[in-house]
């Protein structure tokens, strides 16, 4: 059956009739893509673009599978329960020849100024202006598709890049994004997941065509061709091997310096199975949003390289921080007395015990470092009168650590140190700043009430439970900006804010002179009392590359609170997903260990193009 526009359309409906629910369904487009004079100016605005297939009778008169239209036709498949893969491997835009590859992109490589048929035959108008409305949210989209969890979407690039064609094998030119899909495949049959197989076209990708960057959206840790959902393990990605050396896509927006160590895996591998490691690297030279690492030896400290097998896409998980990122923590050893920073007479002979069995889980782990008595540390531990494990940050009882750790729990003095460094974690996201930045000036960041009004910049906003209130974006910059919006709150979680419906994003592309609000409608406290007034802030990472800013989410401390999305907080545009699986072991696990950002008072690069803002806010319960 030829891909004309009738056919394209008659196969989604025929399909979307025929399969039951829980079906799997796999939509897989690799051709030409492009932009034409909107139908929809009601959606879209007088002299905007749609985005669309181009059917191979398009000609001078035909109709192109427009966006607004292959968002009902998606919808009509989800609202079935019809479980969805897309894979669009077509420009989003107007282009033409780079390099040695061949934009796959429309007929005369630029945008369909012609008048054309404005009747559809997916729905009436009114069904796809109501279901284009319903997923947007009224948003102006940048993407393809709208952002949706209910099926995954695959695209070979953003909306103001290329798709390349090449020869890879030197003979028949393909689409990148479709044969870097098929060698994974191929090379990796079973157990993938959508985020595993798109780290590993990224970074094959992006080694060739640096401006070609692939985007996931939806259900990442759905298993490819399956239903089943994984836990998600992020990692940093290789995009460049070269010469005993390897570049990662994250650099000193995401806290990294040199000196950090990573190990390589094979891709869809088990992270915590040391004797899958194919390399062990140390980063040698950080830039904004990527670093460059040496491939260490044996001798150097490393594992033997498996050099064969290094290339671009492969995962690299940390494995060890270097000494200016570790977080200094003291055991306090309290005197006796009845005093609150004393300890009772009956707890003296276990007090020295206690804390000698954090100092023995300590030593295991690659991100805290014990320091005398004389040095406060960032963290101190002690005993106290309960028989409990007790947290100070800078002197301060951290009071809201949930669940109390019994120093007769075998199990305590580890829990401690996951604590430690899920809490050094969640301070040093709050403190990562670059005070040099060239391009906070041109970020604008506020929130605003339900009039529009911005609050007063500051950390004096107090706000009620019920609040309705927006967080306002808009690069004001003459380029493009990779960015996230994250939420740090009192039970030490940092979650990412929806942007534009989108909540699984290693970043979002903001280009210029482009803004959006994230419309939030209240705050939800979990059953406690300490919970009555919480601190909440609000942080916007931005840089000028491709930044990966998942490496900065955390759940819940010990996650034995809810986290917000389950608290039932609420956004007026997209839902919260606080990706609680994103780091399911934190701490001890040195097997799996998270990203220790940087510090404040690591010197940032002067020249580094990237920045942030923040929020604070008090919540008040009412």
């Amino acid at each position: 059956m030829p891909p004309t526009y009738e056919n394209i359309v008659r196969a989604f409906q025929d399909i979307t009739e025929t399969a039951q629910e829980k079906d799997l369904v796999y939509i897989h487009y690799s051709g030409h893509g492009g932009r034409v004079k909107t139908i929809f100016p009601d959606l879209k605005g007088e002299g905007q673009y749609d985005e669309g297939l181009v059917p191979m009778d398009v000609g001078d008169d035909g109709r192109y599978l427009r966006d607004v239209e292959m968002t009902t036709l998606l919808k009509q498949m989800t609202d079935k329960g019809l479980i969805v893969t897309v894979i669009f491997d077509s420009c989003h835009s107007g282009g033409a020849t780079r390099s040695a590859g061949a934009f796959r992109g429309s007929r005369n490589g630029g945008p369909d100024e012609k008048e054309r048929p404005m009747d559809s035959a997916v729905a009436d108008r009114e069904t796809l202006t109501q279901n284009w409305l319903s997923l947007t949210q009224g948003e102006a989209q940048k993407n393809w598709l709208p952002n949706h969890r209910d099926y995954v979407f695959l695209g070979a690039c953003r909306s103001t890049e290329l798709a390349n064609e090449f020869a890879f094998d030197g003979q028949e030119r393909n689409g990148a994004l479709t044969y870097w899909m098929l060698n994974t495949l191929n090379a990796i049959p079973t157990g993938l997941t959508y985020q595993s197989l798109y780290d590993r076209i990224k970074g094959q990708i992006q080694s060739q065509f640096s401006n070609q960057l692939p985007m996931l959206i939806g259900e990442g840790n759905r298993l490819v061709f399956g239903d089943e959902i994984q836990p998600l393990k992020y990692s940093l990605t290789v995009i460049k091997v070269d010469s005993g050396k390897v570049t990662l896509d994250g650099g000193l927006a995401q806290g990294l310096t040199p000196g950090a160590r990573f190990a390589l895996y094979p891709v869809g591998s088990d992270f915590t199975d040391l004797q899958q490691r194919l390399a062990a690297v140390e980063i040698s030279n950080v830039k904004s949003t990527t670093a460059t690492a040496k491939i260490l030896t044996a001798e150097a400290g490393g594992v033997a390289p498996v050099t064969d097998k290094i290339e671009p896409g492969l995962p690299a998980v940390m494995e060890a921080a270097p000494l200016s990122l570790k977080r200094p923590v003291r055991l306090l050893v309290k005197a006796l007395g009845n005093g609150k920073a004393q300890l009772l007479p009956d707890l003296e002979g276990q007090q020295v015990a206690a804390l000698e069995k954090v100092r023995q889980a300590m030593q295991v782990n690659g991100w805290l470092v014990e320091v005398d008595e004389d040095q406060e540390g960032d963290f101190q531990v002690a005993v106290g009168n309960d028989g409990t494990y007790e947290i100070y940050r800078k002197g301060i009882l951290l009071t809201n650590l949930t669940p109390a750790l019994s120093i007769e729990d075998a199990e305590a003095p580890d829990k401690v140190v996951q604590r430690l460094v899920h809490l050094g974690k969640y301070q040093s996201a709050q403190e990562l700043d670059n005070p040099a930045s060239k391009i906070a000036e041109f970020l604008k960041f506020e929130l605003v009430d339900e009039a529009g009004n911005p609050f007063p910049e500051g950390d004096a906003i107090v706000l009620k439970q019920d609040a309705a209130v927006s967080i306002r974006v808009e690069n004001l910059s003459g380029h493009s900006l990779s960015i996230a919006v994250l939420g740090m709150d009192s039970t030490w979680e940092i979650y990412p804010l929806p942007i534009r419906g989108l909540d699984n994003y290693s970043f979002y592309y903001l280009t210029s002179h482009d803004k959006f609000e994230i419309g939030i409608s209240g705050f939800s406290f979990p059953e406690r009392a300490e919970y009555d007034t919480a601190k909440e802030c609000f942080k916007i990472f931005a840089s000028r590359g491709n930044a990966n800013f998942q490496w900065l989410i955390l759940p819940t401390l010990d996650q034995q609170l809810p986290t917000k999305a389950e608290r039932g907080v609420q956004a007026t545009r997209g839902t919260f997903n606080p990706l609680n699986d994103l780091l399911s072991s934190v701490g001890a696990d040195i097997d799996e260990p998270p990203l220790v950002t940087r510090k404040a008072n690591v010197p940032p690069d002067p020249n580094a193009d990237w920045a942030t803002k923040q929020i604070q806010i008090t919540d008040v319960r009412d």
